[in-house]
Formats: C-alpha cells, structure tokens, sequence
C-alpha cells in the first residue's frame, strides 16, 4: 500500500488562492496597460495586414487619386490638366493689360458718339475692318441717286452700313497694306457684300492693289475733308406744291436730318433708301430748309423753288472735323 504524502489537504487551499489573487492581479495590470495605451483604432488600416501567400496586393483606388502631401503643385496641376495658379494669374493680368480689338472699338464708338450724337453704324474716329472688291459704275451714277460723275473715286457702301442711305455723301478714307485713298459713297452694295466691305470704283482699287487680286482686306474710317464746295439742293422728278422729294447734294458730313418750315414749324422728313427726303402731302415744299449733320451743325437754306431735277446751289457748308 503506498505511503501517504506528507502534505496535508489543508495545505493546498492557500496556494490555489495565491495562484487566483496572481491572475487577477495580472488581468487588472493588462487591462490598466490596455487603458492608458493611445488609441490607434484611427490609424489603422486593413489593407496594411499581411496578405495571404498568393494574394495579389491591389491599391487602393483612394491612394491613386490623392497625391501625397508632398507632391508638388506644379506636379499636381499637370496630373489634373489644369493650368497652376500662378499662370491663371498671370492670363487674367494680361487680360486686362490688353484689352480686345472689339473692346477698344466699342470704346472708341462710345467717345465718337458723344462727339456725333446724330451719327448711325458709321461713327468718325473708329475704324472699321473689312474687305474691299470692286465694280463697273458706268456713269458714275448710283443708290444715291447723285447723277453721273466724273469722279472716279467713288464706292459702294454694303447694305448694312449704307443704313437706308445715310451713309450717301458720306467720305471714306481706305487703307490697305501701306496705301490709302478717299472715296465718296454714291452707291449701295447689296448682298453678298458684307457688313465692313466697300465695293470700289475700279480707279479706287487700283491706288490700293493690282486688281487682278480681286479682293483685299482694308480698314476705313469716315473722314471730314478740306473742300471749297458748298451744299446744293434738288427736288426730285415729279415734284410740286403738293408732293415733293428733296435731296441735299455736297455735304462735307453726313446728313442726319432735312427738315422743312410749314406754318406750324419746322417739320422733319422721312429718309428714303434712294436717298430722298419726302414731303407726302407737300408740307414745306418750296419753302425753307434745314440740314443737321452727324454732329448736331444746322444750316438753313431759302429761296430754294420747288425746280424739279435742277440742281440748286446754296451759300452754306457744314463745319470740318
């Protein structure tokens, strides 16, 4: 029979309570270590854990599209194609160091205005861009109904700035690669001619280009000439007492308004695309006349009889500018 141990029963319930008091001593230190530890729930990544053999490691799509901190911004900007700050900058300055050939215009037209309150599409002091062909006038007569002509330099407005013949009279300096010659416009250009184009006597072309070229680009601008000539007037074919057309002829600057006096005043009539004034009910007819050019001068005619198709001389011209 074997010996008993010398270890009494009683013996062993001190050392199973020390080994419990030790775990739970243990636990509570792991548990203040884990407690007073950072929190770095934040920071981790589950990509970041090691793959299995034989995964393939794919970036994130997050990681492709968000350059690092210390990417450049030029190296950034490029990546995107957007232009950097700095050169947006430097465009929007140069934007508004040089301002468009339109904006520049439309400033100028806006100054002209002012200095032409009656003035149409054809502003003094602007300059115009187009294009200039030319044509056969024959007799030198046209739209504007002058008459024939002996003078050569002469052109064609088109439709657009001819303006319902406001622009008849009117005396354009053209320019074109270094040569410039004036003309008067005696006639109306009509589709295809484009806003801008002049349709030139050939006389006139010739002092700018061979006219073999056929077309060539101009810049023009309305001029107000040196002349000793003075205004004349005309009542058209068919006029009388009770109907009559009138038409002023020689004007240094273009005419903005003809007005007749009736006996309740002066009566402003209306501008045909032919270049007549007309007085439908004869009002005014054979009576005093008033011309206002583009920038508000008025000369008053008399002694001008209802004498139609008769050119009819007068003392009085418009002022240079």
């Amino acid at each position: 029979m074997a010996s008993r141990s010398h270890r009494s029963p009683s013996g062993r319930r001190p050392t199973a309570l020390a080994s419990a008091l030790a775990v739970a001593v243990a636990a509570l230190v792991v548990a203040l270590v884990l407690a007073f530890l950072p929190d770095r729930g934040s920071d981790a990544d589950p990509t970041a854990a090691t793959p299995a053999a034989g995964t393939q490691v794919t970036a994130s799509p997050s990681a492709e599209k968000t350059p690092s901190k210390s990417a450049s911004p030029s190296a950034s900007a490029s990546a995107g194609k957007s232009p950097s700050a700095s050169a947006t900058a430097s465009a929007s300055a140069a934007a508004r160091k040089t301002p468009t050939r339109r904006a520049a215009a439309t400033s100028a037209a806006h100054q002209a205005a002012a200095g032409a309150p009656l003035a149409g599409r054809i502003k003094p002091g602007v300059t115009y861009d187009g294009v200039a062909t030319f044509y056969d006038v024959g007799n030198g007569d046209g739209a504007c109904l002058y008459g024939p002509t002996s003078d050569t330099m002469t052109a064609a407005m088109n439709t657009a700035d001819y303006e319902t013949a406001k622009a008849c009279g009117a005396y354009i300096l053209v320019h074109s690669g270094g040569a410039s010659v004036t003309v008067r416009i005696t006639n109306e250009c009509p589709a295809p001619c484009a806003p801008g184009q002049l349709d030139l006597s050939p006389q006139a072309f010739a002092k700018l280009a061979d006219p073999t070229r056929g077309q060539i680009p101009i810049t023009w601008s309305l001029l107000s000439p040196s002349t000793s000539d003075t205004i004349s007037i005309r009542y058209k074919t068919g006029s009388s007492q009770y109907w009559c057309g009138i038409q002023a002829i020689g004007h240094r600057n273009p005419l903005a308004r003809l007005e007749v006096r009736t006996g309740s005043g002066w009566l402003q009539l209306t501008r045909e695309k032919f270049n007549y004034f007309l007085s439908e009910q004869g009002s005014g007819c054979g009576g005093d006349i008033r011309l206002t050019d583009i920038y508000g001068e008025q000369v008053q005619i008399s002694g001008i009889g209802v004498k139609p198709d008769v050119v009819q001389s007068t003392r009085v011209q418009f002022a240079q500018h």
